[in-house]
């Protein structure tokens, strides 16, 4: 179902292309503004969306879909570039920081304050732009009544691109080479005239290397507790609309603060990819911006519209589907529960025997199983999150369970649904100081193939805690506990309910200093389900979602296409291994600017054999501006590698305008490993 497009709206719109609004340190940002006509005399809400992406150009489609969707309902949408990003002054050296915080506010009080606006703003965002709101709802501004977030996280260390299970993620690298490339880029002369260059120098010469600030936190730390909402859940004290998709890797976030939060909030969680619910992939997409008017509506212009009424959560509950890296849509249906955690969720308990998943309540033979992976187990994994760059989600799990421990349920005679965080709790020990334990749930259908359904990490030595790991005493038993991410699936009956454990999961996390030898002990070790009847009342109140809507998106041409690729290799020679992506965009060109962007991008993820210590990431962007005789480039390339001990961060940036390099900047940089 494709987004209707509309170009009758209730209110006449106004767009002011680029407007400054000054901040702290005499910093001034760049806004794009839509606000419907007539709002001089009779002032609107106002609704902020600040992020780093580039109003101008690289964001202008999707923003082109909703800011003027929302104007024409009566509010007045405020796009603003982050400082250092797009035609905002500065430079962006972090994410998250009080400086960018403070900003914010700053930009709500400039909001709040114009004559088109009546004083009361909201926030909304995706990504960046869905932990800016959160986290700025926090401070508590003055003027913020509610906020509409998607994609985003309370917790920047425990569940984030960074680290999971306190085990460091490939996306890490990735991101930190996306944020390399953002912050980099020059702004348009076209708007900020001729000092585009002394702007664009200013960030080539003060860019900080990303990957190297991420990696020199590797436990939970004050770094990280910073702007993590989950340290005080009571700061949040405005209404919260909160939305992700299953296939994204920040759907866990929307029902921590379902259960946590002490204010109006509900909670949406499709079937959906790194994407706002409107434009979501895999579908159904939904009429999610029919649904942030009325929450602005009831929020912002105390409109009694029942927004409030039917259940706190709607979630899509996915139907069984044969393991594939990409899909078009996922089957399954709608569920509502009123609140969160559900009465209506039950955890079952099943004992694990030697490659088998008991019935609850069924004694378990205690044996002692050995596993120890290759760092080959993890190749088909996906992307920690996927962004929408198929083939990008999990193939078939039966190349890795080769190389992992595994545990079937008999044949299910009965549909059986989950919904939440299935648990697993292992009486485990190693034979190294450092290890790490991956365990996947895959359904499996009666020819044998395996869906991946969820998936959870643990760093071994965070087994206490994230704050202060602990090295494993090698052949001594411990009991430790991982929660892997939350889910809404379908088993059929026939089916078969798995359980895979691996002691590496390469790319998608980084292999620990050394080949790993785990101890797992049946009878003592279980699987908890967050079993949901399948005959409970779905709960899903009597309106059912619209079609997509949103207004018409700002015109492009692609002059060249983009291109996809997603290679797994081995020589077996050699027994080199990578995984090469490539997402590039082509070469797009703006229409209404008449501006020219090319974007290549690669990523590369090496191994040799089963040296642990040969992992490798890579990441490399080049951009390109073109716009008549104008042209300005910027590329980035950073490549992380490791020892036992270390973690070695190599990095380069060239810039040129035209066919000259203006700039030319490389790093090496050495972070001790602090048991990772």
């Amino acid at each position: 179902m494709g987004t209707r497009a509309l170009t009758s709206l209730p209110y006449d719109i106004i767009e002011d292309e680029n407007v400054w609004i000054s901040v702290s340190g005499g910093i001034r940002l760049a806004a794009r503004i839509w606000r419907p006509a007539g709002s001089e005399s009779v002032p609107v809400p106002g609704i902020l969306e600040y992020i780093p992406y580039r109003k101008r150009d690289l964001t202008s489609v999707r923003d082109s879909i909703h800011h003027p969707y929302l104007a024409g309902h009566g509010y007045a949408c405020v796009r603003v570039d982050i400082r250092g990003t797009g035609e905002s002054e500065g430079v962006l050296e972090d994410e998250y920081l009080e400086s960018e915080q403070q900003d914010a506010e700053d930009v709500l009080a400039w909001l709040a304050s114009q004559p088109w606006c009546s004083g009361v703003t909201g926030m909304m965002g995706i990504s960046w732009g869905g932990f800016a709101a959160l986290q700025v709802a926090a401070r508590k501004p003055p003027s913020l009544r509610a906020i509409v977030i998607s994609s985003f996280t309370d917790d920047r260390f425990a569940d984030d691109m960074h680290y999971m299970g306190g085990c460091l993620l490939s996306d890490n690298v990735a991101e930190s080479g996306t944020m390399f490339s953002d912050a980099t880029l020059p702004p348009d002369p076209a708007l900020v005239g001729d000092r585009w260059r002394e702007l664009w120098l200013e960030r080539l010469e003060h860019c900080s290397l990303w990957a190297e600030q991420w990696l020199r936190h590797q436990r939970r730390d004050e770094y990280w507790r910073h702007a993590s909402v989950s340290e005080n859940y009571h700061d949040v004290q405005v209404p919260v609309l909160a939305s992700s998709g299953w296939a994204d890797g920040y759907s866990n976030a929307v029902t921590r603060l379902l259960a946590h939060l002490d204010v109006p909030r509900r909670g949406l969680i499709g079937p959906w990819s790194h994407k706002y619910p409107h434009l979501g992939e895999p579908g159904p997409a939904i009429g999610y911006l029919q649904e942030v008017v009325r929450w602005w509506d009831h929020w912002l212009k105390d409109v009694d519209n029942g927004v409030m009424d039917g259940p706190m959560l709607r979630t899509w509950m996915q139907d069984s589907v044969p393991p594939s890296t990409s899909y078009e849509d996922r089957p399954g249906r709608w569920v509502g529960e009123a609140c969160w955690p559900s009465p209506h969720v039950a955890p079952s308990e099943h004992p694990l025997a030697p490659h088998r998943i008991a019935r609850p309540g069924e004694t378990a033979p205690e044996e002692t199983l050995h596993l120890s992976s290759p760092l080959s187990v993890g190749q088909f994994a996906g992307k920690w999150a996927s962004y929408s760059a198929p083939p990008d989600l999990p193939y078939d799990q039966r190349e890795e369970d080769g190389g992992s421990l595994v545990f079937d349920t008999d044949v299910l005679t009965d549909r059986c649904e989950i919904l939440g965080a299935p648990q697993v709790r292992l009486t485990i020990s190693a034979d190294r100081p450092v290890a790490m334990v991956a365990a996947r749930l895959s359904d499996v259908a009666p020819d044998g193939s395996a869906t991946r359904v969820t998936y959870g990490l643990l760093n071994l030595t965070h087994r206490e805690g994230h704050e202060n790991p602990v090295p494993l005493e090698p052949g001594q038993v411990y009991e430790v506990q991982l929660e892997l991410n939350g889910v809404a699936q379908a088993f059929p009956a026939g089916h078969r309910i798995r359980l895979s454990l691996s002691t590496s999961y390469w790319p998608l996390a980084w292999p620990p200093p050394e080949p790993v030898t785990l101890s797992i002990h049946t009878g003592q070790s279980t699987l908890t389900l967050p079993v949901r009847p399948v005959a409970e009342s779905d709960e899903v109140s009597e309106r059912p979602f619209e079609q997509p809507e949103g207004t018409p998106p700002v015109s492009t041409t692609a002059l060249t296409p983009p291109e996809q690729r997603w290679t797994v290799s081995r020589d077996l020679v050699d027994y080199h291994s990578a995984l090469d992506i490539v997402k590039n965009s082509g070469t797009v060109r703006y229409n209404d600017i008449d501006l020219a962007i090319t974007r290549d991008v690669h990523e590369r993820y090496s191994w040799v054999a089963d040296d642990f210590c040969s992992a490798m990431a890579e990441t490399e962007w080049v951009v390109t501006f073109e716009r008549g005789e104008w042209s300005a480039r910027s590329e980035t390339r950073t490549r992380v590698s490791c020892t036992p001990d270390e973690f070695i961060v190599d990095a380069r940036l060239d810039a040129y305008e035209g066919a000259r390099r203006i700039m030319s900047r490389n790093w090496h940089r050495v972070v001790p490993r602090d048991l990772v």
